[in-house]
């Protein structure tokens, strides 16, 4: 692909971990040169995250690997007159400055967004933290799953015994991310109205309590506080995981045709004729009872069955799989999902243009890697 939506967008990138990481990657994915500034001789902190120790001691983490492809990476100490310099020119000439530190910390660093603004207008500085840069708790040091606690999402995840719960994955960095990307790509599409750059203050904990979505508003228009329901779907029934022969299933027979359709593949129109289980609301009612029902007869074959028989009836209906399984899915091989870089995989972010999909370009930077190409990348990014 020649050129993609943000081609000749130049993004410079002071993130770590993962919030910031993972906005950058989207914005490279879309097109967009990404010069990641790293700490000299220490690096991203995700460098030395992941399940291979090897790979940790080597810098090049599976945390790191996973967004990180296709960015360049150059060390500058901003303490130093020889980093600051080499920073304020590469600021100068960029289209986006990324950041998930602490609020105020590189406002500190002589580099607030008053100065920024003042050193290159057109600049779309985007700030990625916690809290925000505002408000009582924005000095307060954030983790995903102190966010995920602070939202309110581990309390409605797991049933009423088990919960709260952390999610599998960390859900507010991820957030946090895509929306700060989100916001970016929006303020560089502003941007052409004037010339003029703007500050993005993006919140994780906020990001994270308006992607709950329903849950929330159950409460805020309703007055009703969402519960753990486990692997049930609180608006309609039957809708959440069953149990086939071999092994668990999702249905989600959502709307009353669905469940027709359902209860006559399963051979079971007594169902339809129970007062408990003919409309909507008495199912929601009585939903362990007609799930104990359903699970009865979804017993008598396995998973994969179920799938390709309610599927294709429209009763939403698929196996619960393993990671390993998910990622060999041959729905993702064939949109070209995942990227093989040497000897492990990267994934795409699940956006096809014109029919291809977006691959990095390149393997992720070992640290320090474009230190020697920065004359010609400041030459260039003026020009």
């Amino acid at each position: 692909m020649d050129q993609r939506p943000l081609s000749g967008v130049r993004v410079l990138d002071l993130t770590n971990v993962l919030a910031g990481p993972y906005c950058s990657y989207q914005l490279m994915l879309l097109g967009a040169e990404v010069v990641k500034v790293e700490v000299p001789g220490v690096g991203d902190l995700a460098r030395r995250l992941g399940a291979d120790p090897a790979r940790n001691r080597a810098g090049m983490g599976s945390s790191f690997l996973a967004q990180n492809a296709g960015k360049k990476s150059v060390e500058l100490d901003l303490k130093s007159s020889a980093g600051r310099q080499t920073f304020e020119q590469l600021a100068s000439s960029a289209d986006v400055l990324l950041e998930n530190f602490r609020a105020g910390v590189l406002d500190r660093l002589g580099y607030g967004w008053d100065v920024l603004h003042r050193l290159n207008p057109g600049l779309v500085y985007c700030a990625i933290s916690g809290f925000g840069q505002s408000g009582p708790l924005s000095q307060a040091p954030a983790y995903d799953q102190v966010v995920q606690g602070l939202s309110g999402m581990m309390s409605i995840t797991g049933t009423p015994e088990t919960a709260p719960l952390r999610v599998g994955f960390p859900v507010c960095d991820t957030v946090g991310g895509l929306s700060a990307a989100l916001a970016i790509v929006a303020a560089l599409n502003g941007r052409q109205r004037d010339g003029r750059g703007c500050f993005l203050d993006v919140s994780m904990l906020e990001t994270s309590i308006s992607a709950m979505g329903w849950p929330v508003s159950n409460y805020l228009v309703c007055g009703v506080p969402p519960e753990p329901m486990g692997d049930q779907n609180a608006t309609a029934a039957p809708s959440g995981t069953f149990e086939a022969a071999d092994g668990p299933l999702n249905i989600a027979a959502n709307r009353q045709e669905q469940f027709v359709t359902l209860c006559e593949l399963l051979e079971r129109p007594d169902l339809l004729d129970d007062p408990r289980f003919a409309e909507r609301e008495a199912r929601l009612e009585f939903r362990a009872e007609l799930n104990r029902e359903l699970n009865k007869s979804l017993g008598t074959r396995p998973a994969a069955e179920w799938e390709l028989l309610l599927s294709a009836a429209g009763v939403p209906a698929a196996r619960i799989l393993t990671v390993p399984q998910a990622v060999d899915l041959p729905q993702l091989d064939g949109r070209g999902f995942l990227t093989a870089l040497g000897d492990f995989r990267v994934t795409g972010n699940g956006v096809l243009v014109d029919g291809e999909p977006l691959r990095p370009p390149a393997p992720p930077p070992t640290l320090g890697q474009h230190n020697a190409d920065l004359p010609a990348l400041l030459a260039r990014w003026r020009s």
